[in-house]
């Protein structure tokens, strides 16, 4: 049966069953703020980026936890720290800078200085000058921190919390995703540099779509053409055990032409026409015994890890509103990869990232939902591809991480069918 076939069939005899999201936790300002307090701010881990982004004493990275701005360091002992990247004093951002290396940490407009772990050590003229001004004389140094955030490691992936109540990072990611981060990050990698996309769509339209399989053949031409990845393939879709982190992968070794062609005959994304010039491309190693070849691996809130092919990447996800969010996409490889295997994965880096040959097509899904939903106070997604639960799945023709996604949302943010 054909996809069109098989559309025509499922409207023909709809289900009951299913997950209806209403569009206007996509547009609401109200839900946006409700998501930074509850979420990013609540009883959750955010990832804030890699290890070996800060190898060295005094280096530092800017970056964020949903909209705070954040630093992550690498203190004189070797230990980690983030701090939220705001003044003591007025607010005012004291790092700048993307990335550096420095002993302190020193806000430009008044130069109060902080050492790595965010303590204040220096005020300019805090006794003042010639027996005049200064700050007063209870003035305490220690209660004038950086607020500090807890941190912690998972295979050299950081994640920082401001919940003082929130489980261990590894619990709250629990034995699957803890599984998955340690096959990746299996030993001392490299950086290979970042890309950055902004979008025009709110985060959780990104969060649904990698957590979805049933896409990932029908949107991305390349993907299926090519054979990268299929939903008749062998695969999984599965979640932790809250139903918050989701885990999709596959095994292209086992595509079936017969079956392929079947299933995708009428599909644009099926057209064995199509021939890359440089089918280099394409060519890599294997290099996992268990011979899979694409992982998506979602964490909540704000993470994906993914292999692709020989493509290894973080996607972090930064919000700047209901209707706009960054993407930032790390690319590493391992330190002992060898001149041809860093080929590879530079070459394979065209694969994703903003103009990637598979991932340019989710930026543009996310903003034509968006497009499509603006002012929209009344009407609902409706989510049941497998079921119409969030339950794993030993196949790919699901939605059902998506629904665990949204379990979680609505006991941590809350949303009704029904508008107030």
């Amino acid at each position: 049966m054909s996809i069109r076939q098989q559309t025509d069939a499922f409207d023909q005899a709809p289900s009951t069953e299913g997950c209806r999201v209403p569009y206007r936790v996509f547009t609401d300002r109200q839900y946006y703020d409700r998501e930074q307090e509850n979420i990013f701010k609540g009883n959750c881990w955010s990832f804030v980026g890699l290890e070996a982004e800060v190898p060295q004493a005094g280096d530092f990275k800017s970056t964020f936890v949903g909209e705070t701005p954040v630093i992550l360091t690498r203190d004189s002992d070797g230990s980690l720290h983030v701090v939220v990247n705001r003044c003591a004093h007025r607010g005012a951002l004291v790092c700048r800078e993307m990335r550096g290396n420095r002993a302190s940490l020193e806000c430009v407009y008044h130069q109060w200085a902080y050492d790595l772990k965010g303590n204040l050590i220096g005020v300019p003229f805090r006794r003042g000058l010639k027996g005049q001004g200064g700050m007063p004389g209870d003035f305490d140094m220690s209660q004038h921190n950086l607020r500090q955030l807890r941190t912690e490691t998972v295979g050299g992936l950081v994640f920082a919390s401001f919940s003082e109540t929130v489980e261990s990072c590894r619990d709250f990611l629990g034995p699957i995703v803890v599984e998955q981060i340690e096959r990746i990050m299996c030993k001392p990698i490299t950086v290979l540099g970042d890309q950055r996309q902004r979008i025009r769509g709110n985060w959780k339209l990104y969060a649904e779509n990698t957590r979805d399989p049933y896409h990932a053949s029908l949107l991305h031409l390349f993907h299926n053409t090519f054979g990268l990845y299929r939903s008749t393939q062998t695969g999984e879709a599965l979640m932790d055990a809250n139903k918050r982190h989701s885990l999709l992968y596959s095994i292209a070794a086992s595509n079936d032409d017969a079956a392929d062609k079947q299933a995708y005959g009428d599909s644009r994304t099926f057209d064995t026409e199509f021939k890359l010039q440089d089918m280099s491309l394409l060519k890599g190693r294997q290099e996992f015994a268990d011979n899979v070849t694409l992982v998506i691996l979602a964490v909540y809130p704000n993470l994906v890890l993914q292999q692709i092919q020989n493509t290894l990447a973080v996607r972090q996800t930064v919000t700047y509103g209901p209707d706009e969010f960054e993407l930032v996409w790390t690319h590493f490889g391992y330190q002992d990869d060898d001149a041809e295997m860093q080929a590879i994965r530079l070459k394979q880096a065209n694969l994703i990232g903003p103009a990637g040959l598979i991932s340019m097509e989710d930026g543009e899904a996310v903003e034509i939902v968006q497009d499509a939903i603006v002012g929209e106070a009344s009407a609902t997604s409706y989510i049941a591809m497998g079921g119409g639960r969030a339950e794993d799945a030993d196949h790919l023709v699901t939605e059902g991480a998506i629904i665990g996604f949204w379990d979680n949302y609505r006991e941590m943010v809350g949303f009704d069918l029904e508008p107030a």
